[in-house]
């Protein structure tokens, strides 16, 4: 027996609602948590597993659902630096964790890219669903999204980290950059 099989075995194995959750296709749910959901982490790795994680927003639903086994979501101007999109070059896999704020769960969706061009997602949605803008908020290029997985992640960490306490997200509303040095 292997290293994480003991420990499942001595935690008391997988959970079965766990072990039935996770589906290659976007149910009903997971669809309407990500058509309410304005930000997402997105995960991705170049060929020699060099990672990168990037926060993207919009309003509610900026992340298109196509069809149940296919996303569509805009790159909007930014930093330039274009990480993500270095890393789809030699590896064409993602993660992704929708969150909507104030709810504990989440939805993860993992799957296979294609970057397609900024006039291909124009023709679903003519600007940037954004709540603020600067003089970067234009699309520059897309992602189609084929998904391998999707699911719903337990509450956990949420809890764990208290993060949507309403006392201490207007105390960090305060805070500047230069509060956070390390000691």
């Amino acid at each position: 027996m292997g290293r994480l099989a003991n420990i499942r075995s001595e935690s008391g194995g997988v959970h079965p609602l766990a072990e039935n959750k996770v589906k290659d296709f976007l149910e009903p749910y997971v669809q309407g948590f990500i058509e309410n959901s304005p930000f997402v982490v997105v995960a991705s790795s170049n060929a020699d597993g060099d990672c990168d994680a990037s926060p993207k927003g919009g309003k509610p639903g900026f992340v298109k659902i196509v069809d149940e086994r296919t996303l569509m979501m805009p790159d909007i101007g930014g930093n330039n630096l274009f990480q993500s999109f270095e890393n789809y070059e030699s590896n064409a896999k993602i993660g992704l964790i929708f969150m909507i704020p104030g709810m504990d769960v989440t939805v993860r969706v993992n799957g296979r890219v294609t970057v397609v061009e900024k006039e291909e997602f124009s023709q679903r949605v003519k600007e940037p669903e954004l709540y603020w803008t600067d003089k970067n908020s234009r699309f520059v290029q897309a992602t189609l999204i084929e998904v391998d997985e999707a699911y719903f992640h337990c509450p956990r960490s949420f809890k764990f980290a208290s993060l949507w306490d309403t006392e201490t997200i207007q105390a960090n509303a305060q805070r500047s950059i230069t509060s956070l040095k390390a000691e």
